[in-house]
């Protein structure tokens, strides 16, 4: 992606703070060791975290020099994946003061995220901060005004924005290979109650914080939010109108965020994206739908196919010997019901979020999902939750 490009994909308005040249090119890398190695800490070693650190390990030149989470069990758990001589902390605070830490990656729950990524700019660090960025409206674009005048690289991790699969998609939709794109249609079913092991009941909301509102999202904030990003990076915009409904319909446990969401997002030339989240005895996992007037584009987390209308004027592409488009071979990497297999070489997408991070910073350059481009995902999120609270339709 060329300059002018990334300037008008991350700067998407929004929240006041356009992104600019100074900021884009202008930036220093004092903070990477001599060495050449990047020094990262992780921030927060519940599942997510300690489930990139054996990632991490695998990519040259990226180390983990220190972990950090408030729950005992939870870093003792960490301290098992890393070498014994990496510094474990219980406050953030006095990570961030270790002057052995280059970057950090912040996994910690949704409504502390904010907080910690404000306080690592002011120290110097660069950021990978999970999604969705911040929860609060008004801290999201404290922090936004605040990265955009630093010298920090900044990384949200939508990792499906890194992969190179769904690169190319992007692409081929962009040069117009299904059309005119007209509607998303994406979900996303867990089979189960979504719920973590508490070991006392004292931690039950420190455990299991993705089921109360103080501290989460939900659903949309969890995972639609991976998907509300894609379809904002196709259609290069952001919603012009948001409605939403959910309840609590199938796990009666005490929880306060949803158990399943419907999302309906209106963008500009009458785009429409459906969102649905349901978590209960289903199974049918993650998929999105991009739906053109010349064909469909399935999407699913490692793999997509494409498949061409037959309609007056436009020819279907034949895939009897190679389709010229993806590269697809025809028998059993064609499905009839979805199409010829888009082929296109790609990392698992939380490797390639890290690799693109490590990169970005040695580059000195912002990473493609960057600030801009996941704050423009986290107000999208924030009003999808009032609407389905307030059961209003939200206006950008």
């Amino acid at each position: 992606m060329d300059r002018r490009k990334f300037v008008k994909q991350s700067g998407i308005v929004g929240l006041g703070v356009l992104t600019t040249p100074s900021v884009l090119e202008g930036l220093n890398t004092n903070l990477i060791n001599k060495n050449d190695n990047i020094n990262i800490a992780v921030i927060g070693t519940g599942d997510r975290g300690t489930g990139l650190i054996p990632i991490i390990h695998t990519i040259e030149n990226l180390n983990v020099v220190a972990i950090c989470d408030v729950l005992p069990f939870r870093l003792n758990k960490a301290k098992g994946l890393v070498d014994s001589n990496v510094k474990a902390y219980s406050n953030y605070k006095d990570l961030l003061n270790d002057d052995n830490v280059d970057a950090v990656l912040i996994a910690t729950p949704f409504n502390t995220h904010g907080k910690i990524a404000f306080d690592a700019v002011e120290k110097g660090k660069h950021i990978y901060c999970e999604k969705t960025l911040v929860k609060d409206l008004d801290e999201l674009d404290r922090l936004v005004k605040r990265v955009s005048n630093s010298n920090i690289i900044f990384q949200t991790g939508h990792q499906y924005h890194s992969s190179r699969l769904y690169n190319h998609i992007v692409e081929l939709i962009h040069e117009g290979e299904i059309g005119k794109v007209h509607s998303f249609e994406c979900q996303w079913y867990r089979n189960g109650d979504w719920r973590r092991y508490v070991p006392e009941p004292k931690y039950e909301r420190a455990v299991n914080w993705r089921m109360y509102r103080e501290y989460s999202g939900g659903m949309t904030a969890e995972l639609s939010s991976h998907q509300i990003d894609f379809v904002n990076w196709v259609l290069d915009e952001n919603p012009k109108k948001i409605m939403g409904t959910g309840g609590i319909n199938f796990w009666n446990d005490g929880r306060e965020t949803y158990d399943n969401t419907h999302l309906i997002f209106e963008y500009n030339n009458g785009v429409k994206a459906h969102f649905k989240c349901l978590t209960s005895n289903i199974p049918g996992g993650y998929e999105i739908k991009v739906i053109g007037d010349k064909g469909i584009i399935t999407i699913k987390p490692t793999k997509a196919w494409i498949k061409h209308y037959e309609q007056k004027g436009y020819s279907k592409k034949k895939y009897e010997n190679v389709d010229g488009v993806s590269g697809a071979t025809a028998g059993a990497s064609y499905i009839p019901e979805l199409g010829a297999e888009i082929q296109q070489q790609h990392l698992d997408p939380s490797k390639q979020a890290l690799v693109d991070f490590k990169s970005a910073i040695k580059a000195n350059k912002q990473p493609i999902s960057n600030i801009h481009t996941g704050a423009n995902t986290a107000k999208a999120v924030n009003l999808a939750i009032e609407s389905m609270i307030s059961e209003e339709v939200k206006y950008w």
